[in-house]
């Protein structure tokens, strides 16, 4: 079984699936970088009322966010996946499209670069990396760095 991404297109239409490909491309990159070979992880687009609900509801936070990850490891657990199914899932990442457009603007890049960011940033929350400090937000950021630019996506 390899590392794949189920891509729940009808929460948010507008969005390319021509973009799909690169996004797995992402996934297959950041999971090289990783040493994870295999496992599921489902991403879903959403605007900004939904994203909100989800944030207040499971981290207590009453405002959007631009990104959710929610793993399906256990903090304290060896890092494997769930198994469902009989397939291995890592979690699900949930984008808001309105606020990555909005960054992706404020950023002066691509859409595509800022979703493909915000993907990477949600893959390597299910792997158990954290920003909570310092030091762990500037491993985190530069691995998200060199995962987009072996991807093509450029700032």
């Amino acid at each position: 079984m390899a590392l794949s991404l189920v891509w729940n297109n009808e929460s948010y239409p507008d969005i390319s699936p021509e973009w799909i490909p690169k996004l797995e491309q992402l996934l297959q990159i950041a999971g090289e970088a990783e040493g994870v070979q295999e496992g599921e992880v489902s991403l879903s687009f959403v605007d900004d009322e939904t994203i909100r609900e989800l944030n207040r509801e499971y981290r207590g936070i009453d405002r959007p966010t631009d990104v959710l990850s929610f793993p399906l490891v256990e903090e304290d657990a060896e890092l494997v996946p769930e198994e469902a199914d009989g397939h291995l899932m890592w979690g699900d990442i949930i984008i808001s499209v309105p606020a990555a457009r909005r960054q992706s603007e404020e950023y002066g890049h691509s859409l595509e670069r800022e979703i493909g960011f915000l993907f990477v940033h949600g893959f390597l929350h299910l792997l158990g990396y954290d920003h909570d400090t310092e030091e762990n937000e500037r491993e985190m950021f530069d691995l998200q760095e060199d995962i987009l630019q072996r991807a093509g996506l450029k700032r």
